[in-house]
C-alpha cells in the first residue's frame, strides 16, 4: 500500500461517506467537502428508493426504446419524460443512452460489468451501518417483484434472462404463495419473484448522515463549501479549490459530487456525458397498509418500502436538467399508484400525511458509473454517475476508491467504469466480457 495521503472527498452522499470511512481505515487524512447537510433533503442519497438490490444490473436503455422517444417528449407525466425545452441539450446524452441498449448483447455486457459492483451489497452496508451505530437501518429480508400474471413476467424475459446469466437467483411465488406473503397487496397481482439476496435501508438520509458523523469521529474534517476545481502541477495534485476562492492543500481527491460532478471531471482532464435523471418519491405517514417485503410492481417500475418516516414509493425518470422546477404531478402519480397497490390505504389522505420529494440521479448514458483515476493525474479518482444504483453500489465503491488511492489492486476490475470510455464517439465500448467476474 502507498504512503498515507491527505485526501479531499468532494461530496457527502453515500459514495463520499463510504469513501471517507474506507480511506480513514487505511490511515489517510480525510477532508470532506460538502456545501449542504450530509444526508439532507438536497441529496440524492436522501430520497432514493431505499433498495439494496444486487439484482439491479439492467441498464435503463433496452432494445426498442427508441420507438418510445416521441411519447416521452409528448407525455410530461409518463414514467420517463423529457421536457421539450431541455431536449436540445439532452440530445447527445439521449443518443448515447439509446445506443447503449440497442441490442441484447450490449445490455448483457453492461449487466456483467455492473454485477460485481453490487454483489454482497446488503452485507457491506450492514457492516458499515453497524460500525456507525445505526445497524438497525439496514434490513436484509429480500426484495419482491410482483406481476399481474406469469405472462407479464415472461414479457420481460430478456431482462431476467440476462440477470440469470450474471448470477442473480430468485424464487417464484404463485398466487397463493404471494397472497400468504403479502395479504395487503391488491389481488390483481398473481405472480411474484423473491430475490432473497436483496435488502433495503429504512432511512437513507439518516444512514448517510450517520456515516459522515462516524467519519468525523474517526478524524475526518467536514468543510461546508463547494469544490470548483484542482491545482495540478507536473501531473500531481497540489490542492482542491473552492467556489469561495479557498485552496485546500492535498495530494489526493475523490470526485463524488453526484449530478454536479461533470465540471469537476473536466477540471481533472475528463469530459464525460453526465446527466441528471430527476426522480421523485412520495411518503405516507402512519400508513394503514403496506408490504411485508419491499416490492416493485411490474406495471409501475417503482420501489415500495417501509421507512422510519413512513411508507415510501419512489421512481419516475425526468430529463429536465438541474435547475428546472419540480413537476409535483409526477409525485402524485406515485402516490396514486401506491393507493392502488394497497386497497386498505384511504383514498382521502389529508395533505399533511403525504410528503413529496424530488432529487437528481447522476446518470451516465450506458448505465455504468465513472469509477477510476482521472486523466490529468491519478491522484484524483472519479466516483460518480451511478444512476439508479447509487445507494446499493456505494459501499463497494468506497472500498475501491480507497484501494485506488492506496496504490492497491481494486477488488473488482474497474476498466468498464473508466471515464475515458466515452472518447469512442457515440458507440459504447466493447470491453471484454471475459475477465469481468461475476462474484455471485
Amino acid at each position: 500500500m502507498g504512503p498515507p495521503r491527505h485526501v479531499v472527498v468532494i461530496g457527502a452522499g453515500i459514495v463520499g461517506a463510504a469513501s471517507a470511512i474506507e480511506l480513514l481505515r487505511d490511515g489517510h487524512r480525510v477532508t470532506i467537502l460538502e456545501p449542504g447537510e450530509p444526508g439532507g433533503e438536497q441529496s440524492a442519497s436522501y430520497g432514493n428508493g431505499c433498495w439494496l438490490s444486487p439484482m439491479s444490473v439492467i441498464p435503463p436503455a433496452v432494445p426498442g426504446l427508441w420507438r418510445k422517444v416521441p411519447g416521452f417528449v409528448a407525455d410530461p407525466l409518463g414514467p420517463l419524460a423529457i421536457r421539450w425545452t431541455y431536449l436540445p441539450r439532452a440530445l447527445p446524452w439521449l443518443a448515447r443512452y439509446l445506443l447503449s441498449g440497442w441490442t441484447e448483447a450490449r445490455v448483457e455486457r453492461a449487466a456483467h460489468a455492473l454485477r460485481p459492483l453490487l454483489v454482497d451489497a446488503p452485507a457491506l452496508h450492514k457492516a458499515l451501518a453497524e460500525e456507525a451505530g445505526v445497524g438497525h437501518l439496514i434490513e436484509r429480508r429480500g426484495l419482491l417483484y410482483v406481476f399481474p400474471s406469469r405472462a407479464e413476467f415472461e414479457a420481460d424475459a430478456m431482462a431476467w434472462r440476462i440477470r440469470a446469466r450474471t448470477g442473480v437467483r430468485w424464487i417464484e411465488l404463485d398466487e397463493d404463495e404471494l397472497r400468504q406473503r403479502e395479504p395487503a397487496l391488491d389481488r390483481r397481482y398473481r405472480f411474484a419473484l423473491l430475490a432473497e439476496e436483496g435488502g433495503h435501508c429504512r432511512d437513507p438520509g439518516a444512514y448517510v448522515a450517520a456515516l459522515v458523523s462516524h467519519a468525523r469521529e474517526r478524524g475526518a474534517d467536514l468543510r461546508r463549501a463547494r469544490a470548483r476545481g484542482f491545482r495540478i502541477e507536473a501531473g500531481r495534485l497540489r490542492a482542491v479549490t473552492t467556489e469561495g476562492g479557498e485552496e485546500i492543500a492535498c495530494d489526493g481527491a475523490v470526485i463524488a459530487a453526484g449530478a454536479r460532478s461533470k465540471a469537476l471531471a473536466a477540471a481533472a482532464g475528463d469530459r464525460v456525458p453526465l446527466e441528471t435523471e430527476r426522480g421523485y418519491h412520495a411518503v405516507i405517514a402512519d400508513a394503514e397498509a403496506g408490504p411485508r417485503t419491499p416490492l416493485m410492481p411490474s406495471d409501475g417500475r417503482m420501489s415500495v418500502a417501509w421507512t422510519d418516516r413512513g411508507l415510501r414509493v419512489a421512481g419516475q425518470v425526468e430529463i429536465a436538467g438541474l435547475d428546472a422546477a419540480p413537476n409535483w404531478k409526477r409525485a402524485e402519480i406515485l402516490r396514486d399508484h401506491l393507493l392502488r397497490l394497497f386497497p386498505a390505504l384511504p383514498r382521502d389522505l389529508p395533505p399533511e400525511r403525504v410528503r413529496f420529494w424530488m432529487g437528481h440521479r447522476p446518470s451516465m448514458p450506458d448505465g455504468l458509473p465513472c469509477l477510476g483515476p482521472a486523466s490529468a493525474t491519478t491522484d484524483v479518482v472519479h466516483a460518480f454517475g451511478h444512476g439508479h444504483v447509487g445507494l446499493v453500489a456505494g459501499a463497494r465503491t468506497g472500498r475501491i476508491v480507497a484501494q485506488l488511492l492506496g496504490a492497491r489492486p481494486p477488488e473488482i476490475p474497474v476498466a468498464p467504469y473508466d471515464p475515458r470510455r466515452f472518447r469512442r464517439a457515440f458507440f459504447p465500448p466493447r470491453f471484454p466480457q471475459a475477465g469481468v467476474p461475476c462474484l455471485g
